[in-house]
């Protein structure tokens, strides 16, 4: 099956950003892009670039914006003269192939305080969404959304999907038919008034054959990398099939949870 997200190579190192625990790195490729590069080698290791690849792609699909996802293939001499001890540290961790999204220069974060409300559709779109990938970072506090030429985008999906930590190989669908609680401290929760028609556009959306070509552009070495019992490809497929089967129930708790809210 063809593959759908490109693979750069880093050129150039530029800087750490430092918001948040896995310090992604700023990093140029031979496109002349510049890539917010999530690295194998972070203490979160590679389920983090899985959930990214997931959730951007499946994102993408239903309409929301997101920054392009590449495949960033760094050498670790790339950092050799780095003179922080912890960022040379972490990129000698990661050679190989790691994950980028596109730098979107003049972005600022999304405040709800002050910023204009999204209209019902695309809240509750995002609302749905969010519920889907099981994401906790969406609050009020870190909306994870950036404002780039006057439309919303959605950044930093790396919590999302955490039912792969405790994944476990003899109960494989484990959690994917559950509903998502935590859907009660979205940003957007009190907006999305529409989530019936949410749950439309993303069943026309999403469907097995989507989910098994974003499964397949997982590299190899991002599911298993040391034997640490993650889920498989495979796994993967019929877990997320498993939830998109279950998306009314997962829609009528996120339901639930605005009622609360409103």
């Amino acid at each position: 099956m063809t593959t759908s997200v490109r693979t750069v190579v880093a050129t150039r190192y530029v800087t750490p950003l430092r918001e948040g625990g896995s310090m992604p790195a700023l990093v140029e490729a031979d496109d002349d892009g510049l890539y917010v590069v999530k690295l194998r080698g972070a203490g979160q290791g590679t389920p983090v670039l899985v959930a990214e690849l997931i959730s951007a792609e499946l994102a993408r699909a239903a309409g929301l914006r997101v920054p392009e996802v590449v495949k960033v293939d760094l050498d670790t001499t790339l950092g050799k003269n780095e003179p922080d001890y912890e960022v040379r540290e972490l990129l000698m961790k990661s050679g190989g192939l790691n994950l980028g999204l596109d730098f979107l220069p003049g972005s600022v974060t999304y405040d709800p305080a002050a910023d204009p409300r999204p209209d019902a559709a695309l809240a509750s779109l995002l609302v749905l969404f969010d519920s889907f990938i099981m994401n906790p970072d969406r609050s009020a506090k870190n909306t994870n959304l950036l404002r780039w030429q006057s439309q919303l985008w959605l950044i930093d999906h790396g919590a999302a999907l955490y039912f792969q930590y405790g994944w476990q190989p003899d109960a494989p669908l484990a959690g994917a038919r559950t509903p998502f609680s935590r859907i009660r401290d979205h940003v957007m929760l009190h907006l999305a008034s529409d989530l019936a028609g949410a749950a439309q556009t993303l069943a026309k959306a999403w469907s097995p054959k989507l989910i098994e070509r974003i499964v397949v552009d997982i590299e190899d070495a991002w599911l298993d990398p040391v034997g640490s019992g993650l889920p498989t490809r495979d796994a993967w497929c019929a877990w997320l099939c498993a939830r998109l089967e279950a998306l009314s129930f997962i829609a009528e708790e996120a339901a639930r949870a605005r009622a609360t809210v409103i």
